[in-house]
């Protein structure tokens, strides 16, 4: 992901010209993951606009972030199949399991959950993406049991990355 530098992005884009700010903000999130609060008066001041429409800009569209996902960026499907057969529930289990709201990553950036319209997997309804490995046929206890193991597997994850003293 961190395949420019921030000095290269702004190397891309002509000084003093605004056209080029929802391009700008693309190509650092895609660096970085998100956008760093910081970044934002740097490129405003970059293409010569006040710092509050760049917030404007960045808050109005649905693609940037302003914190870093999760590891495990979770899914919902709000579909109208997805809606009749209890996504609802499955998202308030989640939402009170991992103590976030959509659009929120957990303190420990574990997990990141979000809602999305449909998924397109009707059919395995009602279905939640896991890093995009779908999960169909869920009740709230199964999105549970399905929680704990991911959870399980973070911290496997992060016992193998501790130095050994």
């Amino acid at each position: 992901m961190q395949t420019n530098t921030h000095s290269e992005v702004y190397r891309r884009y002509p000084k003093g010209d605004p056209s080029w700010l929802i391009d700008m903000l693309q190509d650092l999130q895609e660096e970085r993951g998100y956008l760093a609060e910081e970044e934002m008066q740097r490129v405003a001041d970059h293409i010569g606009v006040p710092v509050s429409r760049v917030y404007g800009v960045a808050t109005f569209y649905n693609q940037f972030r302003f914190q870093p996902f999760g590891d495990y960026v979770i899914k919902v499907c709000r579909g109208t199949a997805c809606h009749v057969k209890g996504s609802f529930d499955l998202l308030t289990t989640l939402e009170t399991e991992l103590g976030v709201k959509a659009g929120e990553t957990t303190r420990d950036r574990v997990f990141t959950l979000e809602t999305v319209a449909c998924i397109g997997a009707c059919s395995i309804a009602p279905v939640i993406a896991v890093n995009e490995q779908f999960h169909g046929g869920l009740t709230t206890k199964s999105v549970q049991k399905l929680l704990r193991t991911y959870r399980a597997q973070a911290t496997k994850k992060e016992a193998a990355h501790e130095p050994v003293s």
